[in-house]
C-alpha cells in the first residue's frame, strides 16, 4: 500500500519553501530576509534545497511567489542547455501491477487389498511485481502403504521440491536506496528517473541501455535525497538468483506384536541445496567503481528424524479404553556454508566466481550441527467415551546448552467430560454436543539462535600473514531450557441440530526461564551475553463459531467467526535489570509489572497554539507533567501495552444450484503500533527531496492554531522524532479472499469422462481497511519493537486468479 503522499510538484514546492521560509521568519529575520533565504536555498542541495529545478519559469521571475504559490507563468519541464528536467512516475515506471501468475496441480491415486498409491504434481511460476524479481517452483511428492504381512504395515511418504527465486536484495531494508517500496513511498515528486536529451528525450548510451538519473553524477544537478542511487535500473541490471531443492521424506513400519499391542519405527529425512548468485552490475550503481562485483553461496541443511514408539490399546469390560505409548525419537540437524565474493568482472553479465580477478577473493565456510533426543511416555483413558483423561511425561536433551544443563522435564495432563452424554441431558433436544475439556502442560523451548550458546566463540583472520583471533560471542554456560507452563480450560458445544457449533477457550502460559541475549556495555568486548532473565504470563480468551444459517436441498449457507483477546505480563527479571528499572530499548521497555511489547517514548502533548511548535510532556513516569517545546528535555516514559485487545476472522460460504460464493475476512482491534513511515512523511521541511504526507498541508499556522500538526520549519529536526505522536491504532478490516464458483452439472460431467468439473474465480487480499491510507497493521510485532520502520516490504499482494478444477 502507499501512503496518501504528494504527487503534484509545485505542491511540494510550495511547501518545501513556506518551511524554509519559516526557519528564519521565526528565528529573528525580517520577512524580507526570510523571502530571500527560500528563494535561494530552495534549489540549493547544500542549503537545505533539493537540488533539482523541474519547471521554467520567464527571465527574471521567482518559481514561488510571496504568496506560497508557483509562479502562475511557471511551465513544467527545464532545461539547462545539456539536459532537460521533468519529473517521472516512479511508482508506476518500477512495479509491473499487471503480473502474471499461472499454477498447474495433479494428483492421482489408486489401491488394491495390499497397497495405497498417491502421486501429484504441481507448478507455479510468478513473475513478480519488482524488477528482477520472480518465483518458479515444482513440486512432486509419492506416497505409499502396504500391508506386507498380516502383521507387518510399511510405508514411505516422500516431496521433492526445487524452486527458482529471484529476490532482488534490499526490499525490506529501511532506508536503503535498493529498496523500491521505500523510494517511491519517500521520494519527493519532483525527481526524473532518467535523464532526458535537452531536446527532452530519454538519453541511451552506447551499449544500448537506458540512461537513468543517479541525482548527482548523471546530469548537472545533485539530488538531496538518495543522491548516487537509482534502483529501477540497478534492479534491472543486478542479478539475485537461488536454486534450491528440497526433499522432504519418511519411511515406517508398524508391527502388531500381540493384540492390541503395537511397534511403529519412523525415520524421516530433510535436505535442502541451495546455491545462490548474486551480480551486481558495472555500469550503474554501487559496484562501478569496483568494476562489478559478484557473490556466490553454496548452503546445505541435512536432518534426520528418528521415532521409534510402542503402544497398547485396551478395552476392558466394554465401557473402559485405555491407551499407552511409550517411545524414544531424536534430531539430527548439520548445516554447511561456503561462500566467497570477488570484485573486477570479465564478463559483466556472468555471475560467478572465475569470472572476477580481483586479488585475493574474500571466501569462508562454516559448518553447524544440532542434535536432541527425548524419551516420552503418555497414557489416555476414557469411561463410556464420556470421562477422559490424559497424562504425559517427556525428557529432552539438546546440544545447544553444556551437558551439566543439556536435560529439561516436560509433561502434561488434561481431561474432558462429554456432559452430553449424561442422562440427566436427553430431555435438552437443543444440545446436539457439550464437552468441557481442561489441560495443564510443561513444555520447552531451546532456541536463541545460536547453536553453541553454551561456548565462546571466536573468528579468525589474517593479520599480514599471521594468524589473529577475535572474539565473535560470549556464551554461557549456565543457560538452560526456558519452560512454559500452560493451562487450558474450555467448552466444544454443538446447538440445534448442529447449526451452531463452537469453541471457547480460556488459556495461559507463565513462561520461566526466558531465553534472551543480554546487552551488555562494549568495553567487555562484546555486546550481548545469552541468559535465563526472567519470566512472563500470557493469558487470553479464544472464541470460535461456525453456523448453519439455511440449508434446504439446493441452497447451503454457512458463516464463521472466531476471535482471540490475548494479554502479556512480565513477572520476573534477572537481578542486574530488574534493580535497574527494567530494560530499556530505543522505543521499549521490559519491566516487571509491563509486557513484552510495552512502547517506552517521549510523550507527546500536542501543538503550542501561539508558537505552533510540538510540546512534550518532561518526564510522565515521575508525575511531572509539565509541558516543554525541547525535545531533549523531554524524557521516555512507559507508554503501556501495543497488544491489541482482540484479533481474528469472520466470513460466510454459500452453495445454490451449482454455484458457490465463500468471503473471509480478518480484523484486529485495540491495538497500536509506531507508523514510522508517517514520521519520516511528516518531516518539518529539514528532509529536502523527502515526500510529505498531504497531512503536512494542515500544519500550523498563524490563521490555523488550533491544529495537531505543527508548523513547518526546516531549522527544527525535533518535531517529527520518535515520540507518541506517532503511535497509530492498529485496528484494521482485511478483506482476504473473495471465491465465486460453478460446478457443472454430474449427467454433463459424465458425458466428458470426469468426475467433478469446477470453474472458479478467486481474489486473495483485496484490501484492507486501517487508521490510514498506506498503513498495512497485518504485521507481527518482534520481541522489544512497538514500531514498524514501514511498509518498504512485499505486503499482501492483491491476486486475482482464475481456474479449473478436473476430478476422474
Amino acid at each position: 500500500p502507499n501512503y496518501d503522499v504528494m504527487t503534484d510538484p509545485a505542491m511540494y514546492y510550495e511547501t518545501l519553501y513556506r518551511a524554509l521560509y519559516n526557519a528564519k521568519a521565526y528565528n529573528g529575520s525580517s520577512a524580507a530576509a526570510a523571502y530571500a533565504y527560500a528563494d535561494v536555498a530552495l534549489l540549493d542541495d547544500k542549503n537545505g534545497g533539493v537540488g533539482y529545478m523541474v519547471y521554467t519559469v520567464p527571465g527574471g521571475e521567482k518559481l514561488i511567489g510571496t504568496n506560497f504559490k508557483l509562479n502562475p507563468r511557471a511551465t513544467l519541464g527545464y532545461s539547462d542547455g545539456e539536459y532537460y528536467y521533468i519529473p517521472d512516475n516512479w511508482y508506476d515506471e518500477i512495479f509491473d501491477k499487471g503480473n502474471l501468475r499461472s499454477e498447474y496441480n495433479f494428483s492421482v491415486s489408486g489401491s488394491t487389498d495390499k497397497l495405497n498409491v498417491y502421486l501429484s504434481a504441481g507448478y507455479l511460476n510468478d513473475s513478480g511485481i519488482v524488477s528482477g524479481s520472480g518465483f518458479e517452483r515444482f513440486t512432486t511428492r509419492i506416497k505409499a502403504d502396504y500391508q506386507a504381512k498380516e502383521w507387518l504395515k510399511i510405508g514411505a511418504n516422500t516431496a521433492y521440491t526445487y524452486y527458482d527465486s529471484k529476490a532482488p536484495g534490499s526490499q525490506t531494508d529501511w532506508g536503503s536506496s535498493g529498496n523500491l517500496f521505500y523510494v517511491t513511498n519517500m521520494i519527493a515528486p519532483i525527481y526524473p528517473m532518467y535523464v532526458r536529451n535537452a531536446d527532452g528525450t530519454i538519453k541511451v548510451d552506447n551499449r544500448g541501455i537506458t540512461v537513468y538519473d543517479f541525482g548527482g553524477s548523471s546530469t548537472n544537478f545533485t539530488r538531496s535525497f538518495m543522491a548516487l542511487a537509482n534502483p529501477a535500473i540497478t534492479l534491472k541490471l543486478d542479478k539475485y538468483h537461488a536454486y534450491t531443492d528440497v526433499v522432504n521424506s519418511k519411511w515406517y513400519a508398524t508391527a502388531n506384536i500381540i493384540e492390541g499391542l503395537q511397534f511403529t519405527a519412523t525415520v524421516g529425512a530433510n535436505i535442502r541445496n541451495q546455491r545462490s548468485n548474486n551480480l551486481y552490475n558495472q555500469f550503474y550503481g554501487a559496484s562501478v567503481g569496483s568494476q562489478g562485483a559478484v557473490s556466490v553461496r553454496h548452503y546445505r541443511e541435512f536432518g534426520v528424524n528418528q521415532q521409534y514408539l510402542l503402544t497398547y490399546k485396551k478395552n476392558i469390560a466394554t465401557n473402559h479404553n485405555i491407551d499407552l505409548l511409550v517411545g524414544y525419537e531424536s534430531y539430527n540437524l548439520k548445516l554447511q556454508n561456503l561462500g566467497g565474493s570477488n570484485t573486477k568482472l570479465y564478463n559483466p553479465y556472468i555471475g560467478e566466481l572465475s569470472n572476477a580477478i580481483q586479488i585475493p577473493p574474500s571466501v569462508y565456510s562454516y559448518t553447524d550441527t544440532y542434535t536432541t533426543q527425548g524419551i516420552l511416555a503418555r497414557a489416555q483413558y476414557d469411561f463410556k467415551e464420556k470421562y477422559f483423561l490424559s497424562a504425559s511425561y517427556r525428557r529432552d536433551a539438546s546440544s545447544r546448552f553444556h551437558p551439566d544443563k543439556r536435560w529439561g522435564n516436560f509433561g502434561s495432563i488434561g481431561g474432558a467430560w462429554l456432559i452430553s452424554k449424561e442422562n440427566f441431558m436427553s430431555s435438552i433436544n437443543w444440545i446436539d454436543m457439550l464437552k468441557i475439556k481442561a489441560s495443564y502442560g510443561i513444555q520447552g523451548n531451546d532456541n536463541l539462535g545460536n547453536y553453541y550458546a553454551y561456548l565462546d566463540q571466536f573468528t579468525v583472520t589474517n593479520s599480514s600473514g599471521d594468524f589473529s583471533v577475535a572474539f565473535a560471542y560470549k556464551g554461557n554456560k549456565d543457560i538452560t531450557w526456558e519452560t512454559s507452563y500452560a493451562f487450558n480450560g474450555g467448552v466444544d458445544f454443538e446447538l440445534f441440530g448442529s447449526k451452531l457449533t463452537g469453541t471457547v477457550e480460556y488459556f495461559s502460559r507463565k513462561t520461566v526461564d526466558l531465553l534472551y541475549n543480554q546487552p551488555v556495555p562494549i568495553s567487555l568486548g562484546y555486546s550481548s551475553i545469552p541468559m535465563n532473565v526472567g519470566s512472563i504470563v500470557n493469558n487470553g480468551v479464544e472464541l470460535e463459531l461456525n453456523g448453519t444459517i439455511l440449508k434446504t436441498n439446493n441452497i447451503l449457507w454457512t458463516a464463521n467467526f472466531n476471535a482471540t483477546h490475548y494479554k502479556n505480563k512480565i513477572t520476573d527479571l534477572a537481578e542486574t535489570p530488574k534493580k535497574a528499572g527494567g530494560i530499556k530499548g530505543s522505543n521499549y521497555i521490559y519491566r516487571i509489572g509491563g509486557s513484552l511489547y510495552n512502547s517506552y517514548l517521549r510523550k507527546w502533548a500536542g501543538v503550542d497554539p501561539e508558537t505552533g511548535k510540538s510540546l512534550y510532556y518532561v518526564d510522565p513516569d515521575k508525575g511531572d507533567m509539565t509541558t516543554t517545546d525541547d525535545y531533549t528535555k523531554a524524557v521516555q516514559c512507559d507508554l503501556g501495552s501495543t497488544l491489541a485487545k482482540v484479533y481474528g476472522g469472520f466470513g460466510t460460504t454459500i452453495n445454490a444450484f451449482g454455484f458457490d460464493l465463500s468471503i473471509q475476512l480478518s480484523y484486529q482491534l485495540g491495538g497500536k503500533l509506531y507508523d514510522g513511515s508517517y514520521e519520516q512523511l511528516m518531516h518539518q521541511g529539514d528532509d529536502p527531496g523527502t515526500n510529505w504526507s498531504m497531512d503536512i498541508l494542515k500544519a500550523w499556522t498563524p490563521e490555523k492554531p488550533s491544529t495537531k500538526y505543527p508548523r513547518l520549519d526546516a531549522s527544527i529536526d525535533t518535531y517529527q522524532k520518535q515520540s507518541s505522536r506517532f503511535l497509530t491504532s492498529s485496528d484494521y478490516l482485511s478483506f482476504n479472499n473473495v471465491m465465486l464458483g460453478y460446478t457443472l452439472p454430474k449427467n454433463l460431467v459424465k458425458s466428458l469422462k470426469l468426475s467433478t468439473v469446477r470453474i472458479y474465480v478467486s481474489g486473495d487480499n483485496l484490501g484492507v481497511i486501517s487508521a490510514r491510507k498506506g498503513l498495512d497493521p497485518r504485521q507481527s510485532l518482534g520481541l522489544g519493537s512497538s514500531t514498524t520502520s514501514g511498509n518498504y516490504s512485499y505486503s499482501a499482494m492483491r491476486t486475482i486468479s482464475a481456474g479449473i478444477s478436473l476430478s476422474f
